[in-house]
């Protein structure tokens, strides 16, 4: 299927590893030239050098989207190198530690919003000119499943993803006349390289195998987990990739859940 996405201009944040890299990868894949951002430049440079190994066209661009300034010059350098922007995917987030509620300090709650929702509202307002002046444009959020269903140790990140969705769901209804779709993407657990980390420092601190603390996760972490196994980066860049595509051209303001059926509500 011609999903329509040769020589679209792509920007991706968090792009240098993970589920970003695996968006990234898959965009190139379908032809289009995809401008990759993150804080470390060598970490980028390398997975850009990756995907043009594969043939795909790559830009590494290191910026701090939690900065105002850094995310400006981040969308105007890569206005400058390819002339627009046509899909943006806000893939930067995460939080500083776990805890429970009542001891969570107002600096967890402030650099979780930071992280999650004020990077991807700068972000979106930064392209909005680009893509009304060609009346095409794709935001595409990446919440959790977290902002559905929060964790009990990670409520600040729960609350920034809910509001990611918020935000994109205002976007998709303001923006339509101009031809802009917003859609948000919420992966449940993904088997990324940084939580294969977290897992094996837990396996080895309770002297098991990484393979039993996953079954370990499964139980006391996510019995409602139906397909009984963690998603992969590349089944939410399938996703990502799809919204972008012209074959959801009538897809706006959803949120598409690749999590293995873990929410539990309709």
């Amino acid at each position: 299927m011609d999903l329509g996405l040769k020589e679209k201009v792509i920007l991706v944040t968090g792009a240098s590893r993970g589920i970003g890299k695996a968006i990234a990868a898959a965009f190139a894949a379908e032809g289009s030239s995809v401008i990759l951002t993150a804080r470390n430049q060598q970490d980028l440079e390398q997975t850009a050098q990756e995907i043009q190994m594969q043939g795909g066209h790559a830009l590494a661009i290191a910026a701090d989207v939690t900065n105002a300034g850094e995310v400006q010059h981040l969308v105007q350098q890569t206005i400058a190198y390819r002339g627009t922007i046509h899909v943006l995917v806000n893939n930067v987030g995460g939080a500083d530690g776990f805890a429970p509620f009542e001891e969570l300090p107002d600096e967890a709650w402030m650099n979780a919003f930071q992280r999650n929702v004020l990077s991807t509202v700068r972000l979106i307002r930064a392209v909005l000119p680009a893509m009304k002046q060609q009346h095409w444009g794709r935001v595409i959020n990446i919440s959790s499943e977290a902002g559905t269903q929060p964790d009990p140790f990670l409520p600040h990140y729960g609350a920034a993803k809910a509001a990611v969705t918020n935000v994109t769901k205002s976007v998709s209804r303001t923006y339509a006349g101009d031809g802009i779709l917003a859609n948000t993407v919420s992966p449940g657990w993904t088997w990324t390289p940084l939580v294969e980390q977290l897992f094996l420092a837990q396996a080895r601190e309770r002297g098991i195998t990484l393979e039993e603390f996953q079954q370990v996760f499964l139980q006391e972490s996510r019995p409602h987990l139906a397909l009984r196994r963690a998603c992969t980066p590349e089944e939410v860049a399938s996703a990502v990739v799809f919204l972008a595509s012209e074959a959801a051209s009538f897809i706006t303001g959803t949120n598409l859940r690749v999590d293995g059926g873990s929410i539990t509500s309709i």
